[in-house]
């Protein structure tokens, strides 16, 4: 519909009778043009008088400068009785020659108030008195197509017999039939058809959509029947290439959508874009529509010309629904559109955790990558989505694969691509980096220590990556601050860091962080927490596991408690005896 005040003529306005401004005059001359100040001087003071005079005499000449026509009180009291259907009001006012066809500030008059509302008595009245039967509005919209779009056949007729054009379009490009179609006045449609002379049943408007189009993309079943009843044409296309199939999908409406099925629209049209109306669908997240199109047999892999899928435009729209419908008929997790991104990188991406434990339950391909060479941990990492990232993590996504060097052929020969962990680290997303370190560093071990039949595995518990808020882990905590930032030494974490087999990538990651000259301090507390996560996970004890990376580490002060005497119970308080 036409882009006018309201979106559309579907909400009647009522009190739409603001008007324009008048000039203001404050330092301005008699014609509401603004003075030069007085202290401009020079020749930047002598061009602006120039322009301002040219102003002036431009403000008068109607033929070079249209001044928008402000509504008097008593032709906005007309208007304002029109809609009501006040007759003796507006007779009063008409008597005291109030003009009928005064507008307001987008175009609309007296009549059109009056159509628009169904008010018969009102109508008569303004055409007695000299009302434009086809008056157009800002838009178009005369008061014959208002009364076509609310539904008053009355009115309808009434102004067809004072002589109303009934071959009439707004700006738009929609008819009489258009604006009934639309709206589902049946009765419009079939007086249109039956009384009124050459009418063409299938027209297009300026988007080159019928009435048969506007009926299926508004959910008007009535309407569309009538039309089809009347022998329209069905598979007509918009300038889009949209059937009527296309428009009722995209807009969610089951009831026409199983019509036009029935009718045997082809459910495998494509529009210029390439999609079919299951992608339509599934683009506007539609679940019904989408389990309607496929009981009825649509391809649920069809490809657009951007290779996209229908479930990459559920991923887009993070509809879980149309998804996991898509998966049940069998669609392919791991398609690539034309930029090489699968649906779960669209679904990262655009963050919908939801959707991508739906992908991943799925069995899609989580080292999938795009033409950036990038995987959705790379995404994750890229965007700080913490859930998502963890929800990869666990599913196991590689974290060794690297995503293209960008820049000159010179440093991408010098500079390999990015694992998800530099990115992560590059971007300072510091949670994250911990993330993927203790990741690492849990499946590291695991393929060292464990089978894959091993029963015991971590693994198969309540695994996270995540940073630890446990009341339980609190005092332990406390303590790894207490050494990092008061007793190592700077560099002392690092030697810490690689006796616990830190590799030199996660040293490097940590590093990234800088909060000035004691930043040490920080990187030896991320990295204590990230080496607890691995000790738990184990199941080993932290209390001897430190005291044992200390005395490598040559800090026996730190730790002199012999680690025959460290029991499995003892907490990490007991190893650090007669430090403050």
């Amino acid at each position: 519909m036409c882009a006018h005040t309201s979106g559309d003529y579907g909400t009647y306005q009522r009190g739409s009778s603001s008007t324009l401004a008048p000039p203001r005059v404050n330092n301005r001359n008699c014609s509401g043009v603004q003075r030069a100040p007085p202290t401009l001087s020079g020749r930047s003071g002598r061009r602006l008088r120039a322009v301002k005079r040219g102003a002036v005499s431009m403000w008068g000449r109607s033929e070079q400068v249209e001044v928008q026509r402000r509504v008097l009180p008593l032709e906005r009291q007309l208007h304002q009785a029109a809609r009501r259907n006040s007759t003796g009001r507006m007779k009063e006012l008409i008597e005291r020659k109030v003009n009928v066809r005064a507008r307001n500030h987008v175009g609309r008059v007296a009549l059109h108030w009056a159509a628009g509302a169904g008010h018969e008595p009102a109508v008569r009245l303004l055409l007695e008195h000299g009302a434009a039967v086809d008056d157009e509005d800002a838009f178009g919209m005369n008061a014959l197509l208002l009364s076509a779009w609310f539904g008053h056949l009355r009115i309808l007729q009434i102004l067809v017999n004072a002589g109303a054009k009934v071959h009439c379009e707004n700006k738009d490009g929609l008819t009489l039939l258009h604006c009934a179609a639309q709206k589902g006045h049946v009765p419009v449609l079939a007086f249109t058809m039956e009384d009124l002379e050459d009418v063409a049943l299938d027209r297009a408007d300026k988007l080159g959509r019928t009435a048969f189009h506007r009926a299926a993309e508004h959910g008007q079943l009535d309407a569309l029947d009538f039309l089809v009843g009347s022998g329209c044409d069905h598979s007509v296309k918009d300038k889009e290439g949209n059937t009527a199939l296309h428009l009722a999908a995209s807009r969610g409406h089951v009831a026409v959508l199983q019509r036009l099925a029935d009718i045997g629209l082809d459910l495998e049209e494509q529009n210029r874009e390439g999609l079919t109306a299951l992608h339509m669908a599934a683009e506007g997240s539609h679940p019904d529509c989408v389990q309607l199109l496929l009981g009825a047999g649509s391809d649920v892999n069809a490809l657009t010309q951007k290779k996209l899928s229908c479930l990459h435009y559920a991923a887009l729209r993070g509809s879980e629904h149309v998804a996991r419908a898509l998966i049940r008929a069998g669609c392919c997790t791991n398609m690539a559109d034309h930029q090489g991104a699968t649906p779960v990188h669209l679904a990262v991406q655009h963050n919908f955790p939801g959707l991508v434990q739906l992908l991943i339950d799925a069995g899609c391909d989580l080292d999938a990558t795009d033409h950036r060479q990038q995987t959705p941990l790379h995404l994750a990492a890229e965007n700080a989505w913490q859930d998502i990232a963890e929800m990869l993590l666990i599913a196991g996504a590689d974290l060794t694969l690297r995503d293209k060097a960008v820049g000159s052929l010179l440093a991408a020969y010098w500079q390999q691509g990015k694992t998800a962990l530099a990115v992560a680290a590059r971007s300072s997303h510091i949670s994250l980096v911990d993330m993927i370190i203790k990741a690492d560093r849990f499946y590291r071990w695991e393929k060292d220590h464990l089978s894959c039949t091993d029963s015991s595995s971590p693994s198969g518990k309540c695994l996270t990556f995540k940073q630890d808020h446990r009341q339980e882990t609190q005092q332990l905590r406390s303590v790894l601050w207490r050494l990092a930032s008061k007793h190592l030494r700077p560099h002392e974490w690092t030697k810490l860091a690689y006796s616990w087999e830190f590799t030199e990538d996660h040293v490097c990651a940590i590093e990234q962080q800088w909060t000035g000259s004691r930043s040490y301090q920080e990187h030896g507390h991320r990295m204590l927490l990230i080496w607890l996560h691995g000790v738990a996970a184990a199941g080993e004890n932290p209390s001897k596991a430190l005291f044992e990376g200390l005395v490598a580490i040559g800090r026996r002060d730190l730790a002199p408690i012999p680690a025959p005497a460290v029991s499995t119970d003892m907490s990490v308080d007991a190893v650090l005896v007669g430090q403050p």
